[in-house]
């Protein structure tokens, strides 16, 4: 790994994780200081450091910025020596020729001790962050490129090819660079969501005095100013006032989102142009960003099984290539009489093509890469292990409530009678449920105000218990319910089938509610829990996106769910399932599929989302538990980003396909050119850097794939 500093050490005693991209190493438990005296010592026998870490410490994040300079400067430093080391060889030999030949004239002078003396400090500039790992390599008896690097450098060294020397070193601190800033970069990527929230907030005191104070500081339940304009700090719920905020650095969302008194809102979202007072809900450490900070940072160290199977090659290639390069150097003399200087300089060529620079950081910058760029997109992948896997689905099941629809009831059919119009029946029952906070209430007040229809709140208003309300409307007594108040209040009608015509519209899965005054009825109200406006698209792009069996798993009575099924084109229905019968079914479905997600909200549906290969949390910023539950979870409230996350995991596999087939066809090539004679040195460290990259910048295109990305 690049770190030479383990930053965090946060406590424990049983159990090593690493944060690859904020560079914390972590231990579950709770350890004495005897435990973390033996941690140190034990990584500082690797070559790096380790420094306890606190929450909210920038010491870590310094020094390793630090250390990132020095890299830099020393990198540049090897670059200039070994270009004035070479300057002034090519000026003593009297051509350029002269300098760089392989085999120079025995008759002519040495390499003039100046452009030595530049070559052996641009080494030792370019091995500051190789040779201790090498040696460590060596110790333990574990060869790796970093071992191999030195080998080459000290053969070159012994063979008096100084120029050659000081190249491949700085070419190889080059490509530790590379690294490096690809690493940085991903790091930027997901640091940038934690200059998101503001670190200071605007209290309101009891007394009414309002003071700035630190975010950290801020307890739950305080009440908090938030400006026209300005960030969020915390998580909280509107007390007072009305605006709108963007949630775009949260969940992707491009469209503001209207807030009042008691909406939620989120810390490192912007207000619009109203001034807001919030209630807050969440300290500083534990609001929806700084979860998804806390998870994205430590995602990387559930690996993929791509990057798994890299390493353990990795790991079987490098000795390999040692044995193979010792092959090269001996046999050739021995069997054939070949000149030892010869196959020893082809050794070493070997040994430094071979080198898996570019295989080896190929895959976890890409992971990284790709990581990140979903978490821009508001998809939140709890590590590469989950990345891999949307590639494979074959069939999704989901929950209904809260994914296909949106988990809250509105009006969708009006059905007058007695030759009054939509309006009118909408207007009285808006009358009588103007004071109630009923979700059937409430929808039917959002479908009058969204028809301007005009509301006057109904007198004496009493609730019938099962059945419905009654009260006074311009003073007559008016009436709404179900269909046991239907068939009391309706049964002297002349006008036949209002019962049939409840019913058919019950049978279609709707909640049926009956309107009128005296012995009158005035019409039916029929509400549902609304299909997403995008829902059926959505379903159609997983369809066109290779999933082959779209599954609905509910609750809810069938009746509804068939309904809602026809409505998105869903392809197999299972209602009024307890959950452990959705995990039956998830079961069952597995059987037929060789990879199937369970989408759902994280708490009811965890049983069947633990079952499925892989686990998919919807409307994570209103639910605690689903971040903590699901593989993934999509922040949008929604199946938006579902396609492109498919598409996604695709685009990352094919780009590690690409990386790893291209490093190794580059080995492949040098490998045979060197065996022939045709590969020099400092050609082959130069190919290995280019190679690394290439597939560096190849990954990084994961970083910017936007919605609209094909795979």
């Amino acid at each position: 790994m690049l770190k030479r500093e383990v930053g965090p050490i946060v406590s424990g005693d049983d159990k090593l994780a690493f944060d690859l991209i904020n560079g914390r190493m972590s231990i579950a438990g709770n350890p004495d200081s005897t435990v973390l005296a033996q941690v140190e010592k034990a990584v500082a026998r690797t070559g790096m450091r380790a420094e306890p870490w606190t929450e909210g410490s920038t010491e870590g994040s310094a020094a390793e910025e630090r250390r990132r300079r020095t890299q830099s400067l020393l990198t540049a430093a090897s670059g200039i020596l070994a270009a004035l080391g070479f300057a002034y060889h090519a000026w003593a030999a009297g051509s350029l020729v002269a300098a760089v030949s392989e085999t120079p004239d025995p008759t002519a002078a040495g390499v003039p001790a100046p452009a030595v003396i530049a070559y052996v400090f641009s080494i030792l500039c370019a091995v500051r962050y190789v040779a201790p790992k090498a040696l460590l390599a060596a110790r333990r008896l574990r060869p790796d490129m970093n071992l191999l690097m030195v080998v080459a450098v000290a053969g070159a060294v012994i063979i008096g090819q100084w120029f050659e020397a000081a190249t491949v070193s700085f070419l190889f601190a080059v490509s530790l660079a590379l690294e490096a800033w690809s690493l940085g970069r991903a790091r930027r990527a997901v640091a940038a969501l934690m200059e998101l929230a503001p670190t200071t907030a605007l209290v309101r005191f009891p007394d009414a005095t309002e003071r700035e104070v630190q975010a950290s500081e801020v307890a739950i339940g305080a009440h908090v100013i938030v400006r026209p304009g300005d960030k969020i700090p915390l998580d909280g719920r509107v007390i007072s006032g009305e605006s709108e905020v963007n949630q775009a650095p949260i969940t992707g969302e491009s469209v503001p989102v209207a807030v009042s008194p008691d909406s939620e809102v989120f810390a490192g979202t912007i207000n619009g142009e109203g001034a807001l007072a919030i209630e807050t809900t969440k300290a500083a450490g534990d609001t929806t960003l700084a979860r998804i900070i806390r998870m994205v940072g430590s995602a990387q160290s559930r690996r993929a099984p791509t990057e798994q199977w890299v390493e353990r090659f990795a790991r079987i290639y490098t000795p390999a290539v040692m044995a193979m390069a010792l092959i090269v150097f001996l046999v050739p003399p021995l069997l054939f009489g070949g000149l030892w200087e010869v196959w020893f300089y082809r050794a070493l060529v070997l040994l430094v093509i071979a080198c898996p620079c570019a295989l080896v950081i190929s895959t976890p910058v890409s992971i990284v890469a790709a990581l990140a760029g979903a978490a821009k997109q508001g998809v939140l992948v709890k590590g590469g292990v989950h990345l891999e896997t949307p590639a494979h689905l074959t069939a999704i099941a989901m929950d209904k409530t809260g994914t296909l629809t949106e988990g809250r009831p509105r009006v969708v059919e009006l059905v007058p009678l007695g030759g009054r119009s939509e309006d009118d029946l909408l207007g009285l029952a808006a009358a009588l449920e103007a004071r109630s906070e009923h979700p059937l209430a409430r929808a039917i007040l959002e479908k009058a105000a969204e028809r301007s229809v005009a509301v006057r709140a109904a007198d004496a208003v009493q609730a019938i218990r099962g059945r419905g309300v009654i009260g006074r409307v311009q003073g007559r007594e008016a009436w709404l319910g179900s269909r046991r108040l239907l068939e009391e209040r309706g049964a002297t009608l002349s006008e036949a089938g209002i019962l049939d015509k409840a019913d058919g519209l019950a049978g279609a899965g709707r909640t049926v509610v009956a309107v009128g005054d005296g012995d009158s009825v005035w019409g039916l109200i029929a509400t549902a829990d609304a299909v997403r406006p995008q829902a059926r698209r959505l379903v159609a792009d997983l369809h066109a996106a290779g999933i082959r069996r779209v599954v609905m798993l509910t609750g809810d009575n069938r009746a509804t769910a068939e309904a809602i099924a026809r409505e998105t084109g869903v392809d197999e229905v299972h209602a009024e399932l307890l959950p452990e019968h959705k995990v039956e079914a998830v079961e069952k479905l597995a059987e037929d599929h060789k990879a199937i997600a369970m989408i759902g909200d994280g708490v009811n549906d965890a049983p069947a989302m633990a079952r499925a290969n892989l686990g998919i949390a919807m409307g994570a910023i209103g639910s605690d538990a689903a971040i903590e539950t699901a593989d993934i979870a999509l922040m949008q409230d929604d199946l938006s980003r579902l396609p492109w996350l498919i598409r996604h995991s695709r685009a990352t596999l094919g780009i590690i396909r690409q990386n790893i087939g291209f490093s190794l066809g580059v080995k492949l090539l040098f490998t045979v050119l060197t065996v022939i004679g045709l590969a020099s040195l400092w050609g082959a460290i130069a190919a290995d850097v280019g190679a690394s990259l290439l597939v560096v910048l190849n990954g990084l295109r994961l970083l910017g794939r936007d919605q609209h990305a094909n795979a």
